[in-house]
């Protein structure tokens, strides 16, 4: 057992990875999506599964009883940029739905999304046509087609109807 908390080491995290990308410009590869990890699991209650598992990283709890869940993250320095996407979804695998965990430059959860599969694989069907790479999707238009479940000074969204076209 470790004498470190995790939330203690994410915490860390999150500071040398700002402290980092404000020294170089430049980002720590993968240490977003640890942070995500964590990040989702505490604020909407799930559990983290083993890393072996294929397919989905959590499985809910509460709200989300469960359902098994890809989680992403994205740190978002430049609001003006409209290319960032996220990573490659795990199509062909099994899991129920993706929360997306937008993080300020400090790497500081600012916004979680969710989407169900069944929307998912519909937009990258119709995408596909188009000649996009399969299973990959921008932030914008996950925003547009997702939920917001959790905002930053809010908490957790429930049953709301989200308006994201404003």
């Amino acid at each position: 057992m470790s004498i470190y908390s995790v939330d203690k080491l994410i915490s860390e995290a999150r500071k040398l990875a700002a402290d980092y990308r404000k020294a170089t410009g430049k980002s720590l590869g993968g240490v977003s999506g640890e942070i995500a990890l964590n990040d989702a699991a505490r604020l909407l209650d799930l559990e983290l599964c083993d890393s072996s598992v294929g397919g989905y990283d959590a499985i809910g709890r509460g709200l989300r009883e469960g359902k098994r869940i890809q989680i992403k993250g994205r740190v978002i320095f430049d609001e003006g940029k409209s290319t960032q996407r996220i990573g490659q979804l795990k199509v062909d695998q099994v899991w129920d739905s993706v929360v997306l965990v937008l993080m300020n430059e400090e790497y500081e959860p600012v916004e979680i999304y969710e989407l169900d599969r069944e929307k998912i694989l519909d937009d990258l069907a119709e995408s596909e046509s188009k000649r996009k790479k399969r299973g990959a999707m921008s932030v914008a238009k996950f925003k547009i087609i997702g939920q917001l479940v959790w905002a930053e000074g809010e908490g957790v969204i429930e049953d709301e109807i989200w308006d994201n076209s404003k």
